[in-house]
């Protein structure tokens, strides 16, 4: 599941074979871009605010935000693509490479002036390098006003960007607070030092890790094992669908014991 981490680790390997780079093909295959045609511009680079992605190329953006689905390849000019060409969005070419997003779930070239447009309304990002204890701090403030569960309120990207669901759950696993516990109640910082930590850290590694144990299947403490044993105390681990409305609820894991309501 992309989360932060995932779209930065994401911004470096298009950057590396990109920045400096010339444009040799640029095809946008969404409504409302699918007219531009930024062949022969320099892309500047490609970075990342919390789940978003930003080719800055010439004086002009191509935004994308890969959602539960998307994802962007990397090949050599000339390799085959390893999915199907119909479910390509963007296409950004060089003379020695090709980088694809497929399934993107937002596309959209924009001026780079205009950028705010479409992250000016996320909170600060733990992998950015603006990221400062001032940041960490109005993050936490905004947080811990929220009335709203602490699952929901530490995904709000206007909160902080970059954390998803699989994050809060094993951070509340890890703090000991229940889901549904109303942020107002919650201990923000420590919560939040944690999760900036974890996401630094995760962010140089190939898989996600919150145990400190990379093997696979043991990399999480309660997302994606209902009904298994929970790793401290032996608790079956429950599920339920969480969420700011019912159209974005999420499935949230936990373990009573470790977190009780």
């Amino acid at each position: 599941m992309p989360e932060g981490d995932t779209v930065h680790r994401t911004a470096r390997r298009l950057n590396a074979v990109l920045a400096g780079r010339e444009v040799t093909r640029f095809d946008i295959r969404v409504p409302g871009s699918a007219n531009a045609d930024l062949r022969g511009q320099v892309v500047h680079e490609v970075a990342a605010h919390g789940k978003h992605l930003l080719h800055r190329i010439g004086e002009t953006t191509l935004h994308s935000h890969l959602k539960m689905e998307g994802e962007w390849h990397v090949y050599r000019a000339g390799e085959r693509w390893r999915k199907p060409a119909f479910k390509a969005r963007a296409i950004v070419g060089t003379r020695d490479h090709e980088t694809v997003g497929f399934e993107l779930a937002m596309v959209e070239v924009l001026p780079t002036r205009d950028e705010s447009r479409v992250i000016g309304h996320l909170g600060p990002d733990p992998l950015s390098a603006d990221w400062s204890a001032e940041a960490a701090a109005e993050a936490a403030a905004h947080i811990a006003a929220d009335t709203r569960p602490i699952h929901v309120a530490i995904q709000d990207q206007r909160h902080v960007a970059g954390f998803g669901n699989e994050y809060a759950s094993e951070l509340l696993f890890l703090r000991g607070v229940h889901p549904q516990r109303p942020a107002t109640e919650v201990d923000v910082p420590p919560l939040l030092d944690l999760g900036v930590r974890t996401i630094r850290r995760n962010v140089e590694l190939p898989v996600r890790v919150f145990t400190g144990d990379s093997r696979r299947g043991q990399e999480r403490w309660v997302y994606g094992r209902e009904r298994r044993p929970c790793r401290r105390c032996g608790t079956p681990i429950r599920r339920m669908a969480l969420g700011a409305s019912a159209t974005t609820e999420r499935v949230v894991y936990w373990c009573p014991r470790c977190q009780p309501a």
